[in-house]
């Protein structure tokens, strides 16, 4: 049968099969959520957890998804009563109409009512993934950058705020002002610490603004940053998976977004004013994130970086393609148990084995169409999570570890270039893109290269650029990807 022209929406659900209706009636769901950065990753993972909570516990937790860049994720979901398909890609397809987003806004047009939002009393957490590259920060050191144009017109309070931070502090003010009560801001990007990272953030802004000590003190007695670990491939979404949606559904699905079977969620059981039971949609909640947060962050996202990179530069588009490479899929193998593994505080009962042979199966998915391209954006702010601090322990223990090293390299090699070996173009999407430009522009040999983007100290610090043998190994790896290409490079 051919798939209806109608879209989504409330008007649709009775006459879906009830195995692909929300779990909840999103008409009777009330607004306890505001979520900055409703891109697919958060839709695909949260939304799903959360909506999953509520059903088995209840609670108005609905989710209010407010975008940062564009009107995109509105015009796809707006028309759809905040509807939109979660299509399961594994060995079998499965696809649910997913119901928790009951509201959204553009903040760029609606400045002063996601301020009312967080000030509202009946919103009690605030959540976000907004990318590393969000926060505004130094990736080596975690601070403020109040060089940054948008921060600095946010701290001058010139015009409605601009950046993530900025909207949180202004809607903890109001919030203040109104006597709102407590609200939990639960940071759900790849950050290690990244409850921490944000709290330091609110309070380097608090820091330089007028009233802003009173304020602090008030965020220290009122506001909760607990830290969480996220894990679900979610590629971007493509017209095909749009008309695969279409069929299944027999309406037309502009929000639709595809993920994997496997997914994970580690929270710090830490909330000033209550939260969804998660832990009923298999959330893990904890005392304590960082063992899994390490985890995630050096295995999976390490791994990712390092193969996407790789990829990418051998011509291969997508993650699955670039796994079948021998070369690059025996890499990240290495880089998992050799690099990797020796620097983790392993909690008890967890089989770090099972894991690395689980992500490689996950890596393996063709049915998972993500492009190597989109993982190697903001190569910047990622490298310091990823693949730095694996280096930075390595180095501490007299190991030399060459695998997260080539990786750094091929990073290199991706950004100085910007090109794959077959002379096909590379995008370089990077917030630092004009510098990494700028820095490797005169450079003629992958030592000067090296040189140039290692005086990226927000990047790289100021001790792993002054050690020897990291130059070494990355000035080999990146020479032998320049002379040899990746074939070469990944010879073990």
């Amino acid at each position: 049968m051919a798939p209806r022209t109608d879209r989504l929406g409330f008007s649709a659900l009775a006459d879906l099969p009830a195995a692909q209706r929300p779990l909840v009636d999103p008409r009777a769901l009330g607004v306890g959520i505001a979520h900055l950065g409703i891109g697919a990753f958060h839709r695909a993972h949260q939304a799903v957890f959360t909506e999953e909570a509520i059903a088995a516990a209840g609670g108005d937790w609905g989710i209010c998804g407010v975008t940062q860049r564009s009107r995109g994720v509105l015009e796809q979901l707006q028309p759809q009563d905040g509807l939109y398909s979660v299509l399961v890609r594994g060995e079998d397809t499965s696809l649910r109409v997913a119901g928790a987003v009951r509201d959204l806004l553009f903040v760029a047009e609606e400045g002063e009512r996601l301020q009312a939002l967080l000030a509202a009393p009946t919103t009690r957490l605030v959540t976000l993934t907004v990318t590393e590259k969000g926060y505004r920060h130094d990736p080596a050191t975690g601070r403020l950058r109040r060089t940054d144009p948008d921060v600095a017109a946010d701290l001058a309070g010139d015009g409605p705020p601009r950046t993530v931070v900025g909207q949180l502090v202004r809607g903890l003010q109001a919030r203040r002002a109104a006597d709102a009560g407590p609200i939990t801001l639960l940071s759900c990007d790849n950050l290690p610490a990244n409850g921490e990272v944000l709290r330091g953030l609110v309070t380097d802004f608090c820091a330089a603004l007028p009233d802003g000590e009173s304020l602090a003190t008030w965020i220290a007695e009122s506001v909760s940053f607990p830290s969480s670990m996220v894990d679900r491939i979610v590629p971007a979404t493509t017209d095909d998976d749009r008309a695969e949606a279409a069929k299944l559904l027999g309406f037309s699905d502009r929000g639709v977004v595809v993920t994997e079977p496997f997914r994970q969620w580690v929270v710090e059981d830490h909330f000033a004013a209550g939260r969804p039971a998660w832990e009923h949609a298999g959330a893990v909640l904890t005392a304590d994130v960082a063992p899994y947060e390490a985890m995630k962050l050096r295995l999976l996202n390490g791994s990712h970086s390092t193969l996407a990179y790789l990829g990418a530069l051998a011509g291969h588009a997508h993650v699955a393609d670039a796994m079948a490479d021998p070369g690059i899929a025996g890499v990240v193998a290495h880089l998992m148990a050799e690099d990797v593994e020796p620097t983790l505080a392993v909690p008890d009962g967890y089989d770090v084995a099972a894991y690395q042979r689980e992500l490689i199966e996950r890596f393996h998915n063709p049915a998972l169409r993500h492009r190597t391209v989109q993982i190697a954006m903001d190569g910047t702010q990622k490298l310091p999570q990823r693949l730095l601090g694996t280096i930075a322990d390595r180095l501490a223990a007299g190991a030399e570890p060459r695998f997260a090293c080539l990786g750094v390299a091929a990073w290199m090699r991706y950004v100085w270039t910007a090109r794959a070996e077959d002379g096909a173009p590379l995008p370089v999407d990077d917030p630092l893109a004009e510098r990494l430009r700028e820095l490797t522009a005169d450079a003629a040999t992958p030592q000067a290269a090296v040189d140039a983007l290692l005086s990226l100290e927000e990047v790289f610090g100021a001790e792993l650029p002054a050690n020897d043998r990291f130059c070494d190994l990355v000035t080999d790896a990146l020479e032998a990807l320049t002379k040899g290409g990746v074939a070469a490079a990944t010879q073990i």
